[in-house]
């Protein structure tokens, strides 16, 4: 058996819903690590005293699943399954469920049985904008499931021991070249060819099956290099006319509309994500524009063959996804001459973020804390960097801080 590793985050999360009439919804990118987590959540059932036969578990992207099975006959294998079960709670986890044509109404069945608690994932955002929402509004709860977090991404390392190194910026600068994604854990070797391939196999299968299958897209040639162009500048602003120039430069016969479809089925993946301008203080923006990054680094650097380039960009998106991991929304700030990369909200609570990698002198200090001062409200302003001399506080309250230490904050 694999060896699989607690992710007290998500862990944490499934106990809170657990036993509520509320579906379960588990959603990341393809092998991010959502069936081992439900994985280990049985197995924690079990050991509660649930009994064996009180947990039903499908999976339908692996071998063995009856290729023309549908939703009756998964109705079928429901039923026979219930059949078999003890008096109480009965858990329910059904992972990759999409695949199965109209299981939206087979899930809507099961969240009105009683003693039923329903655990489902899904490698795509349709999962959500499918019909199971209009079904059961208001009635699920989304579990969004990213790669490894850098403190993740340490504590596997050392349950694994898979480096000898120590150093907290050795692990922090593999983490940004490779990513986090949990299956690189299982790999005999880590050597960059294998980590390549694995990615591959990863961006494959996202690209290939969740956007190019899943959306009939039949020019595989331009998705292509749409995906290599906008991994490879990820972290720039830019507007979807941008990118159709782009690619007409370099031959490719293509319309607004097929790049703004190309792109909504990457988001739709989970492996892209889009952030868009905002105006602050009470500025309108009639055309924003907007900054895409890769959900990993490592599927993102895949795309330059993990050239060490674009350190800032990489930084800002490791900074983006801690940001959704802990359940901010996020856009990027704009003032009439100057742009804060992140605006970050969450309840009542809003916090201004730069991004910068070294600021070597005072100027390079100065020039990033500008659009933080032009900011005048009393909500936290943070510049987050790798250069640790000039951590500390601004005589007006604005707080340099160390990135990889504000990953490590719990």
């Amino acid at each position: 058996m694999k060896n699989r590793y607690e992710r007290p985050l998500y862990s944490k999360l499934l106990d809170r819903y657990k036993d509520t009439e509320q579906i379960k919804v588990l959603t990341g990118v393809r092998r991010c690590g959502k069936s081992t987590l439900l994985d280990l959540y049985r197995e924690k059932l079990i050991s509660d005293s649930v009994p064996k036969e009180n947990i039903i578990h499908m999976r339908f992207d692996e071998f063995g699943v009856p290729l023309d099975m549908d939703a009756s006959a998964l109705q079928d294998s429901l039923t026979n399954a219930f059949a078999e079960a003890t008096k109480g709670m009965v858990y329910v986890f059904l992972d990759e469920v999409q695949i199965i044509e109209g299981w939206e109404k087979v899930v809507r069945g099961l969240h009105a049985r009683e003693n039923t608690d329903i655990y489902i994932t899904g490698s795509n955002a349709y999962l959500l904008s499918s019909d199971l929402a209009t079904y059961i509004a208001g009635r699920y709860i989304e579990i969004k499931v990213f790669p490894l977090s850098f403190s993740e991404y340490i504590d596997f390392c050392h349950k694994t021991k898979r480096y000898d190194k120590e150093d907290i910026i050795d692990l922090f600068r593999r983490y940004m070249r490779y990513g986090g994604m949990p299956t690189l854990f299982a790999l005999r070797n880590d050597d960059e060819q294998d980590i390549a391939r694995e990615l591959s196999a990863i961006y494959d299968s996202v690209v290939m099956g969740d956007v190019a299958r899943r959306f009939s897209i039949r020019d595989y040639a331009l998705l292509s290099k749409l995906v290599a162009y906008v991994f490879s500048t990820s972290g720039n602003l830019l507007s979807v006319q941008n990118l159709v120039n782009y690619l007409k430069s370099n031959g490719e016969k293509t319309t607004f509309q097929t790049i703004d479809n190309y792109l909504y089925a990457l988001q739709q993946a989970l492996i892209l994500l889009r952030v868009t301008q905002a105006g602050l203080q009470g500025k309108k923006l009639l055309r924003p524009l907007q900054k895409f990054y890769v959900v990993d680094t490592g599927l993102r650097n895949l795309s330059i063959r993990f050239a060490l380039r674009d350190v800032g960009y990489q930084l800002e998106s490791i900074v983006y996804v801690e940001l959704l991991r802990r359940g901010f929304s996020v856009s990027v700030g704009s003032l009439n001459s100057s742009e804060i990369d992140f605006v970050a909200s969450r309840n009542d609570e809003t916090l201004y973020i730069q991004v910068c990698e070294n600021m070597g002198d005072d100027s390079v200090l100065e020039r990033e804390l500008v659009p933080l001062r032009n900011v005048h409200d009393g909500f936290p302003k943070v510049i987050l960097t790798l250069d640790r001399l000039h951590i500390g506080v601004t005589s007006d309250g604005i707080k340099v801080k160390s990135l990889i230490e504000w990953l490590l904050e719990v």
